[in-house]
């Protein structure tokens, strides 16, 4: 073992003592002390560090360049303290920009509308309360979808009508209290999947005809294809006042000098859905509405059970189950 190996191996159990997962740099690093090891150097310098990242990444900076940068200058710092000739690559030596998207904010009719998609739409019995469930659950509790998905059957206290998330965000864990006409849809749920899946193979609340835990990979393209049945953000078509594009554009105007491609799919679906209400204020993008007091099904916004548009400045159609990934930290 080099003594850079024996380094990293230092410097992530110090960090992880403290706290940290270190999940990212578990990886990352050993990759950059084999490049090391490969060019016979033992000394961190911003060009070794460059020149890993190249030698990865030739052709282009993606969202990873930014953070092999910052793995190797959180392990630059630590080995400034043995060795003095370690170079710590600065802030901002490798930016990458990325811009977050509008976020769609669902109403009571939307919700309404998938939900009732995802009943009409799937086939399977089991698959279609499944669903039905989930996105319900989603919007009366307010759960990431990763928490919902997590959720084991041993996690719903009945009797105190009481969600436990565990280990979610942060590693962090906290009870959420439903609504009886929550937990009452929850409790059919349970009793028909009991039916239809007496002996499922994993623990999990929610299970796929597999009678195993669902995964995000599947649940992602099937709420897609509900929004899409259901004809959520149909109105939500772009119509901006823009005149910045230098060439015209016969699929509609743009406001980032790309024009949009004539496609008769709806736009980008990166984000969370944001249980919405009557009054609510313009979007702001930082406001998030109050968990767990939202009706189980959702009501009807209007007569025709659906809105009549959405926001004009919204011109994104509705977004997946989870916001976007904060952009990493300049490289």
């Amino acid at each position: 073992m080099t003594d850079l190996r024996q380094a990293v191996d230092d410097y992530l159990r110090l960090r992880r003592s403290l706290g940290h997962q270190m999940a990212e740099a578990a990886y990352l690093l050993p990759d950059f002390v084999s490049f090391m090891d490969h060019r016979g150097e033992q000394t961190v310098t911003v060009a070794a560090a460059l020149d890993w990242m190249k030698t990865r990444e030739p052709e282009v900076i993606t969202t990873v360049s930014p953070r092999r940068i910052t793995a190797v200058r959180g392990f630059a710092r630590y080995l400034s303290g043995i060795d003095p000739a370690t170079e710590v690559p600065p802030l901002g030596l490798v930016p990458y920009n990325r811009r977050r998207g509008q976020i769609f904010l669902y109403s009571d009719a939307d919700i309404a509308a998938i939900m009732a998609a995802a009943e009409e739409a799937i086939p399977q019995p089991l698959r279609a309360v499944t669903y039905h469930t989930l996105i319900g659950l989603l919007a009366a509790a307010g759960l990431r979808i990763g928490e919902a998905i997590k959720l084991d059957r041993d996690d719903i206290d009945w009797t105190e009508a009481v969600l436990h998330i565990r280990e979610s965000k942060f590693g962090k864990s906290r009870l959420v209290p439903l609504q009886d006409s929550a937990t009452n849809a929850l409790r059919e749920y349970d009793q028909l999947r009991e039916d239809l899946m007496p002996r499922p193979k994993d623990p999990a609340f929610f299970v796929s005809l597999t009678g195993k835990r669902l995964l995000y990979a599947c649940v992602h393209p099937v709420f897609r294809d509900l929004v899409d049945t259901a004809g959520v953000g149909v109105d939500a078509r772009t119509d901006l006042d823009c005149t910045s594009c230098d060439t015209p554009s016969p699929s509609g105007p743009c406001c980032t000098g790309i024009a949009p491609r004539p496609t008769s799919r709806r736009g980008s679906r990166r984000y969370r859905p944001t249980w919405d209400t009557a009054n609510r204020p313009a979007p702001t993008g930082t406001c998030r509405q109050p968990r767990n007091c939202s009706p189980w099904p959702p009501l009807a916004a209007t007569a025709s059970g659906r809105r009549p548009a959405h926001d004009a400045d919204r011109p994104h159609a509705p977004g997946v189950l989870h916001r976007t990934a904060r952009p990493p930290a300049p490289g």
